[in-house]
């Protein structure tokens, strides 16, 4: 080919670049991208039977901020389904019992989205986030033993129990659920000094004011969620825990690998369906203690046997001092050792009810 004829080997491979189907220039985003589209709000909405004013654009706008952070959340939202079918229908059960609306399920997601042992960094523990004092007044054994606060059941009945009280005192269950969140207290001086009994008119801790909104959006993700593109299948849906519950009354210590052992299972186990005992023993007292399905025929012979051999690791235990913690009194010490009140005073000499803190309790 004559010099002249020859094409630049560039133009070539711009000429075939264009020329080929496949390949394309845009200055927008890839056909690979997709653009997002955020999801409409419902126009009406009630929350316990009781209407949110979402004619406020400043109610309406805390409710689509609320709603855009949690159904945007995939993988929360994916779990929030998942555990809602292993916990929801003791809950729905409950809540039917008590003659409480159904939307209070929701609040449990917002509390703790429905894990046993979570805490918040202000002490809050469990599915209902109870504080150790709120906990103690709602009748939940709290102590260096046993936190009831872990425990699902005994947890939402002392939450619901609290929840008609706090009804009862302000009225509605917008303003109990908030009183929920910043304490009963605090509502009560809010509403007074304010002069609002209104929860939307109502100047609360940040915290409160977007409390409802949260619930509210939970509710609309959970009551249809595959409108927000949310498909759980079956299978992978977490059932409720299957197991056997003995009321025991543990009088002496007791390790729980010799309690495992002797039920043929382990302790992991045992520590895995009873979240609210806190180490290796078990507590003295009286309580429920649930067990794997087909043991609990044999759990008070087994605790019958422990007890006659007592083994060396209760015994250890049991034979040291115990040293007073902030919060003890000589009734929540009676509880964890099974040692009453009276054999305590005798055995450290107390006249009165005044322990402190540091101070060396001999139990023997």
């Amino acid at each position: 080919m004559p010099a002249s004829m020859k094409i630049p080997l560039f133009l070539i491979l711009i000429i075939a670049i264009l020329s080929c189907p496949s390949i394309s220039f845009s200055q927008g985003k890839s056909q690979s991208q997709q653009l997002e589209t955020d999801f409409l709000l419902p126009k009406t909405l009630s929350i316990c039977d009781e209407t949110m004013p979402l004619s406020d654009p400043w109610a309406w706008e805390m409710l689509d901020r609320e709603f855009t952070i949690a159904v945007w959340d995939k993988a929360q939202v994916f779990m929030w389904l998942k555990r809602a079918g292993r916990y929801f229908p003791y809950l729905e059960q409950k809540l039917a019992q008590e003659k409480i609306p159904q939307d209070i399920k929701y609040l449990c997601i917002a509390e703790s989205s429905l894990l046993p042992n979570i805490k918040s960094d202000k002490g809050a523990v469990g599915p209902w986030q109870f504080l150790n004092e709120t906990a103690r007044r709602n009748g939940l054994r709290s102590d260096k033993k046993i936190d009831e606060r872990r425990d699902f059941e005994r947890s939402t009945e002392a939450a619901l129990n609290y929840l008609k009280k706090l009804k009862e005192m302000f009225g509605t269950w917008t303003l109990a659920m908030a009183a929920y969140n910043c304490g009963e207290n605090r509502m009560e001086k809010e509403i007074r000094e304010q002069q609002q009994s209104d929860y939307y008119s109502l100047k609360l801790p940040d915290e409160t004011e977007r409390y409802i909104y949260r619930i509210a959006s939970i509710k609309i993700i959970m009551e249809n969620p595959k409108a927000f593109g949310y498909s759980v299948p079956e299978e992978k849906i977490y059932k409720p825990l299957e197991c056997d519950r003995t009321s025991v009354n543990i009088i002496k210590t007791i390790h729980l690998m010799d309690l495992a052992n002797g039920l043929g299972t382990s302790l992991k186990v045992i520590r895995d369906l009873n979240p609210k005992i806190i180490d290796d023993y078990l507590p003295t007292g009286t309580y429920n203690l649930n067990t794997p399905l087909g043991t609990g025929s044999k759990v008070q012979e087994v605790l019958k046997s422990l007890s006659a051999k007592s083994s060396s690791l209760s015994d250890s235990l049991s034979s040291k001092p115990y040293i007073v913690q902030e919060g003890d009194t000589l009734s929540t010490i009676s509880r964890e050792t099974g040692i009453s009140v009276a054999q305590l005073k005798k055995i450290n000499n107390i006249e009165g009810s005044i322990i402190k803190p540091g101070q060396i309790l001999y139990l023997e």
